[in-house]
């Protein structure tokens, strides 16, 4: 058998990390065993469409790499891949039935939905709509279509019965059809609803395996009804766990930035953003962290997909990014860096070698303009007391003797480059008898004026060039 999945996202917005998730583990199943992607573009509910949402979807697919097999851009054999030039499709097979007896016409208006609302739930039974159009004569429903009376299309639910389904993430699953209300299939526009025109596309699509996340469980019973009411074998069923932000809530907009294009904009690899969410919910049975789209297609298994909630950590996702960016050749690093750099750095340094000197140490490429400030401006109010460090055994009165003597060292180079200011600096300590540290520390907090920096002394040095440095140094005995 093929393995046949899909990516059916609504063109309603953005790209959330959810649906990415989605699209990522239905494309690395379908890669894993040989199969077909399809992109199948979900825009039933029209009310809720936002322009150029179609755009955001095809973009978020080509920047993180899950190129589809079928979809509307490119076709293919069992098109058309946009629900709204599908809707004759969904007519034929909501009035089949309707023909078999599965489904009714159903003439309430929306706000109808029981004759007694306060009965609405009651001893665990959710009626929601009543099903009072499914005791209409045929003569009472002939007579409401000669007056052109609008209608929708239900299912029918027998309400006596129970399903039971199998989900390959959460086993064996009963539900009681009391739970069940008679669901809208095809509204009066001739629309069908997202659950029926799922159940029809992924069926005429031949879709094998069916991924979403786990809210949808309680709606599969009607799937799974709609599946045998049309004598169709239903698709393998697999449920996601939910994602959580770290205060315990479901991840959403209103908490805080979820949207692909958020983190892209942040200097988030694409790469880095699929190592991290393929591990938000699957594990690879192994301590291994760090994936590439390629370990990710040879390592990936359904079977160890879990239940469990996942918690987004934007500082665990930060942590691979860095991982991701070490792992990047120096040009690609710097082109990365490179829109983060503030105009004056760019102006002032050689930012191809800063970004070789940073590459090892960013993590968010958003974080390069404060990382990177002290080399344009220096913080004459830094405190004296970061000289003070106990683990290379500094004082105020050493750093002050240490600089002093470094200023006369250093400002009789001829050359001003690496080799040259660490060799001055290494033959001084080795003068003193001492270890190279108590003599790096105060000249790096004399350079930078920080207690953490992107990069040691000499490369710091370096970068200001001779005659800042030596301005620099001199603040600093002037400070102390």
């Amino acid at each position: 058998m093929e393995v046949r999945t899909r990516f059916a996202p609504s063109p309603t917005g953005y790209m959330h990390i959810g649906n990415l998730r989605t699209a990522l583990y239905a494309y690395l199943h379908a890669r894993k065993n040989k199969g077909t992607f399809i992109l199948r573009i979900e825009d039933t509910d029209q009310a809720r469409l936002v322009e150029d949402s179609v755009k955001v979807i095809y973009e978020s697919l080509r920047v993180t790499g899950l190129e589809h097999d079928e979809g509307p851009d490119i076709g293919g054999p069992v098109g058309p891949y946009v629900q709204s030039a599908r809707r004759p499709l969904y007519k034929e097979y909501a009035e089949k039935l309707l023909k078999e007896g599965h489904a009714y016409r159903c003439f309430c208006e929306k706000h109808e939905k029981t004759e007694n609302p306060a009965e609405e739930e009651h001893e665990g039974v959710i009626l929601g709509y009543d099903g009072r159009c499914r005791r209409l004569s045929e003569a009472e429903v002939q007579e409401k279509l000669a007056k052109g009376l609008p209608y929708v299309i239900r299912q029918k639910i027998d309400h006596e019965g129970r399903t039971t389904f199998k989900d390959f993430v959460y086993g064996e699953i009963t539900v009681e059809h009391k739970q069940l209300d008679d669901q809208i299939l095809l509204k009066r526009d001739g629309y069908p609803t997202y659950n029926f025109a799922n159940v029809v596309d992924d069926h005429l699509m031949g879709i094998t395996h069916v991924m979403r996340g786990c809210e949808y469980i309680s709606s599969t019973p009607k799937y799974i009804l709609l599946y045998k009411a049309f004598g169709w074998e239903a698709p393998e069923h697999i449920h996601l766990p939910l994602i959580m932000n770290a205060d315990g809530h479901k991840l959403s907009k209103r908490e805080g930035s979820v949207a692909l294009s958020d983190f892209l904009d942040k200097g988030y690899l694409p790469e880095a953003i699929l190592n991290y969410i393929a591990l938000l919910g699957w594990n690879p049975g192994t301590e291994q962290e760090f994936f590439t789209k390629a370990g990710l297609i040879e390592k990936f298994d359904i079977a160890r997909i879990g239940k469990s909630q996942a918690c987004f950590d934007e500082k665990k996702l930060s942590w691979l990014n860095g991982q991701h960016i070490k792992a990047l050749k120096p040009e690609a690093a710097h082109a990365l860096f490179l829109r983060f750099y503030p105009e004056k750095t760019q102006k002032d340094f050689d930012v191809v070698k800063l970004s070789g000197l940073i590459q090892g140490k960013v993590e968010k490429p958003s974080d390069i303009p404060p990382m990177v400030a002290f080399l344009t401006e220096l913080d004459g109010n830094y405190s004296t007391e970061l000289f003070i460090n106990k683990k290379n055994k500094t004082t105020l009165e050493g750093s002050r003797a240490v600089l002093t003597d470094l200023q006369a060292i250093l400002s009789a180079l001829t050359a001003w480059d690496h080799a040259a200011v660490y060799g001055a600096v290494n033959s001084y300590a080795e003068s003193k008898a001492s270890k190279i540290g108590p003599i790096m520390w105060p000249l790096r907090i004399a350079l930078s004026g920080l207690a953490v920096t992107p990069t040691g002394a000499i490369e710091i040095a370096e970068l200001l060039g001779k005659e800042e440095s030596l301005r620099r140094i001199s603040v600093a005995i002037g400070r102390l």
